[in-house]
């Protein structure tokens, strides 16, 4: 009975003239439709070319996210990039802009109301221009890399905790920051910001801390554990507008020490709409040593990561991070962008055929 129910069906789909296969892919979701992941790429408004864009307009790319230093990203700035980008067929994704990043914003210093401003009118530049999201981190003594090594011949960063403890750490600035002295920086700069961000439909998205140790260079850090997001997800309220750029490398970093891992928060924060972004990044392991990969190079299972976050619908933006470097690689790191690009392509469309 069920060869001859096989054989009708197959006879039945060939009658139809479609090959072997097409019905599965006729009901995959197409990579341009709204609900899919948004396969994008992280930018520096400084330095790219309209070669480049002409690049990544030819490998496929629809979204972007732009990153500006201060000063740069006026209002009238920003319009001229979107209008840019909208000739290549690409929209702006997420922004950043550096005026969070001020060390009197972060360090609660005198004058950090002046830069969070600054901060503030972007937010409401972006939603102006329909620019959904905003990415920020919040590590004002960070070291992110203590080495740069060869790994299968192409060259990538390394952190190795023993050598940043021994060689490298120092503290950073006059004084200790304690946990304590950062959260509260955080909260004036968060009850500063959210409502701003709220008012311009705008989703502000934090980024964990990498590498995520609980404190560097004399300054404690926040994000570097579940339960900082966590605390992170009340002091905004539960709002809409608050969420995650979610770097899958920086949560491999820490492995079993961060609380809940890649895919309990996926299925934790991704499940209740609140990861905005995603930095689809790979690692060779957890602290405390690590050499950044690309995504079919390292210990994690890049496939599941992106099957993980179709099964909860996330469709934001997926970007490479950290792209290591390719033979003859400048700039933009064209070869190494297309084969992170591709690479994730490949996975999103699998994705979707095995979630449905």
């Amino acid at each position: 009975m069920l060869c001859r129910r096989r054989e009708f069906l197959m006879s039945a789909l060939c009658a139809t003239g479609m090959p072997l296969g097409a019905q599965n892919r006729a009901t995959t979701i197409d990579e341009s439709d709204a609900g899919n992941v948004k396969l994008c790429h992280r930018l520096d408004a400084r330095t790219v070319t309209d070669d480049d864009l002409l690049f990544l307009q030819q490998i496929g790319l629809r979204w972007v996210r732009l990153e500006f230093s201060a000063g740069e990203a006026s209002f009238d700035t920003l319009r001229a990039e979107q209008q840019r980008y909208a000739r290549f067929g690409m929209r702006i994704y997420s922004g950043v802009h550096s005026a969070y990043r001020s060390l009197k914003v972060q360090l609660g210093q005198p004058g950090r109301d002046q830069d969070i401003e600054t901060y503030r009118r972007f937010l409401r530049d972006l939603g102006k221009l329909e620019i959904p999201v905003a990415s920020y981190d919040f590590h004002p003594g960070n070291t992110y890399t203590t080495n740069t090594v060869r790994r299968r011949g192409y060259t990538a960063r390394e952190f190795d905790l023993n050598d940043f403890r021994a060689k490298i750490e120092k503290q950073q600035f006059g004084r200790e920051y304690s946990a304590d002295d950062i959260w509260a920086n955080y909260t004036y700069f968060m009850k500063t910001v959210l409502p701003v961000a709220e008012e311009a439909g705008v989703k502000l998205a934090l980024h964990p801390d990498d590498p995520p140790l609980a404190k560097m260079n004399g300054v404690a850090k926040l994000f570097t554990h579940y339960d900082g997001y966590r605390r992170a997800e009340l002091i905004a309220g539960n709002s809409r507008n608050w969420g995650l750029t979610f770097c899958v490398g920086t949560w491999s970093e820490g492995g079993s020490q961060m609380g809940k891992n890649v895919f309990e928060m996926i299925q934790d924060f991704g499940g209740r709409g609140k990861i905005f972004e995603v930095h689809f990044r790979n690692v060779t392991g957890p602290l405390p040593h690590f050499v950044e990969t690309f995504p079919d190079d390292g210990y994690m299972d890049m496939y599941q990561v992106m099957k993980a976050l179709r099964q909860v619908r996330f469709s934001g933006a997926a970007e490479p991070d950290h792209v290591p470097r390719l033979a003859g690689d400048t700039g933009l790191l064209r070869a190494g962008t297309a084969y992170c690009i591709a690479y994730m392509r490949a996975l999103l469309r699998l994705a979707n055929q095995e979630v449905g």
